[in-house]
């Protein structure tokens, strides 16, 4: 999805990552579990973070954990229909990222983080990687 604020701005966006759902599927990843006592004050950090553009629609979804139970977990899914969302090319993606840059840094710092901490995490992403590799060609 653009990004008109963290990492990019309304004149240049940046891009960041966002849930998109699709029929079968599948995002590996990490949840977090939060203790009853500060469901509230999570949820409303969460919501002040995430809903702020409305492109995303709050969900609870079900989550296979590794042990085999399935737990529901509040999840923020892009609005397709929404102006911030853009399905683009890796190369289009690419020439956006190289460039782009907003409150919090450089669009390129936060693709480089990310690929990064997902590859420590053992999930890296082929296409996250990739993409990388080819915003690392356009910067040099």
């Amino acid at each position: 999805m653009r990004s008109l604020h963290y990492r990019g701005t309304e004149a240049a966006p940046g891009l960041v990552l966002a849930l998109d759902a699709a029929a079968g599927a599948v995002c590996n990843g990490v949840a977090l579990a939060v203790p009853e006592a500060e469901t509230a004050e999570v949820l409303a950090a969460l919501r002040a973070r995430e809903l702020t553009a409305s492109a995303y629609v709050e969900r609870s979804l079900p989550l296979h954990l590794e042990d085999g139970r399935e737990v529901a977990a509040i999840s923020y899914v892009i609005d397709r229909a929404h102006p911030l969302y853009c399905g683009l090319s890796l190369e289009a993606q690419a020439e956006i990222i190289a460039r782009a840059a907003g409150e919090r840094g450089a669009n390129a710092d936060y693709l480089f983080n990310t690929a990064a901490h997902l590859a420590e995490l053992g999930l890296a992403d082929a296409d996250l990687d990739q993409l990388a590799t080819r915003v690392r060609q356009l910067l040099r």
